[in-house]
């Protein structure tokens, strides 16, 4: 951006040496790392150090040009920066349907389509996990005789009971499991309960079978429930799970890919292993790939709202109204109350390797991670694990944890994950195709 005070080490460089820039050559004061920045105007202690044409922190000592900026001489800081709301992003002219491509996914009863075609097993707590793995297991090959099957997937959590009842862990966890259950990759879905659990598999079930997200022309099959104390204890029940899924799986097999358009696709994003690259290559190729999918008719999900903080600006001034970009100032606004709450602050980000990496300041990270939400208007702003209802551009508030992070994405519908990462990151998250 012209306004940046710094510019990127696009390879190691050592001290001495020139280095040509926009606001004139500048000699290097000491040896820069790849993904770092080198100062290409003087700074005074206290003033701002801008990159993307915005703040990233401010200078904690005096920095001249040529000089190597990180944490010895820039930190965060509190940012008093005006928040226009809902002055730019018109909504998204659409593509003539002759000019969008196309995928081969499997459409569901409800209207929505999958990318993979898989059965899951699901505990509905912690107590019923081994079982649920041990079924999996029998799976394993499942493929070699039932090709269309993309596999038998085992969803193990650690929660479930010790909760207060349809208090906020129990509720979020029952949205995480029905978002799972009713998954437009899952073609069916083995619930398996304890027993004495607050989690009871009915309620759950309830959920699983209510409304699906868009425009039902059916409705979803109740889920068979296994018992492990009806059963009879662990191995009668993983019998009984794996009759139930032996059952299933010509059905399950019988569905074939269809040629679907590229409106069918709802792809999670999510960086983790960031440095100072991520937010020049990575992050918004993939923003140009999600204003792609998105004209396409499509939807496209930022998340990690603690990893947005410092670059809300910029969201909030393309949301589509002043109600959807409220409610994103509201999500960041209660981060900062709970992280309060426990002696810690948002600005704790970046991580170690992010540091390493190149990335300084929280804000930094925040503005290079927005870069894969693309230019588009910023439609609604919904809940973890939330279902996704609406075409276009989405943030999901989830904490900048990646496991957790992608786990609700998943669960709101995402039928894809696209995961960027500077030095390294390795995730999936199955029954969504992680690229």
């Amino acid at each position: 951006h012209p306004d940046d005070d710094v510019v990127i080490a696009k390879q190691r460089l050592a001290a001495g040496a020139t280095v040509d820039t926009d606001a004139g050559p500048v000699v290097l004061a000491a040896n820069v790392p790849a993904g770092h920045k080198i100062a290409i105007r003087a700074r005074a202690t206290g003033e701002p150090v801008r990159r993307y044409g915005q703040v990233i922190g401010f200078a904690t000592a005096s920095i001249a040009p040529g000089e190597h900026v990180h944490q010895h001489n820039l930190a965060g800081g509190a940012l008093d920066q005006r928040v226009d709301v809902a002055v730019e992003g018109e909504p998204t002219r659409l593509r003539p349907a002759s000019e969008i491509r196309t995928f081969e996914g499997y459409l569901r009863d409800d209207g929505r389509v999958g990318t993979r075609n898989y059965i899951l097993v699901v505990p509905t707590v912690n107590c019923s996990a081994t079982v649920v793995r041990m079924v999996g297991e029998r799976f394993r090959d499942v493929t070699r005789d039932h090709p269309n099957i993309d596999g038998v997937v085992a969803i193990a959590h650690k929660s479930g009971c010790g909760l207060v009842a349809q208090g906020d862990d129990h509720r979020i966890l029952q949205r995480v499991i029905a978002g799972y259950s009713n998954h437009p990759n899952v073609a069916a879905t083995v619930v398996v309960s304890l027993g004495c659990e607050v989690n009871q598999a009915e309620p759950l079930v309830q959920l699983t079978v209510g409304p699906p997200y868009r425009a039902p022309s059916a409705t979803p099959a109740r889920p068979p429930v296994i018992t492990i104390q009806r059963e009879g204890g662990t191995r009668k029940a993983v019998e009984a799970a794996v009759a139930e899924i032996a059952r299933l799986l010509p059905r399950v097999d019988a569905v074939k890919r269809t040629t679907r358009p590229a409106s069918d696709l709802v792809v999670a994003t999510n960086c983790g292993g960031s440095d100072g690259y991520s937010g020049i290559t990575a992050n918004p190729a993939l923003g140009w790939a999600m204003d792609e999918i998105i004209r396409s008719g499509g939807t496209a999900l930022l998340a990690e709202t603690t990893e947005v903080y410092g670059a809300e600006q910029l969201l909030v001034r393309r949301a589509r109204s002043e109600a959807v970009a409220r409610k994103l100032l509201d999500r960041i606004a209660w981060w900062e109350t709970y992280l309060a709450r426990h002696g810690a602050k948002m600005d704790h980000n970046p991580s170690p390797g992010n540091i390493i990496g190149g990335i300084t300041t929280v804000y930094e990270k925040a503005l290079g991670g927005i870069a894969k939400a693309g230019t588009t208007q910023l439609v609604d702003v919904i809940d973890y694990a939330e279902p996704v209802k609406e075409k276009g551009l989405l943030f999901m508030d989830t904490p900048g944890f990646d496991p957790v992070s992608v786990t609700g994405l998943v669960a709101g519908g995402a039928n894809v994950v696209a995961f960027t990462t500077g030095r390294g990151s390795v995730f999936g998250c199955k029954p969504a195709p992680s690229i």
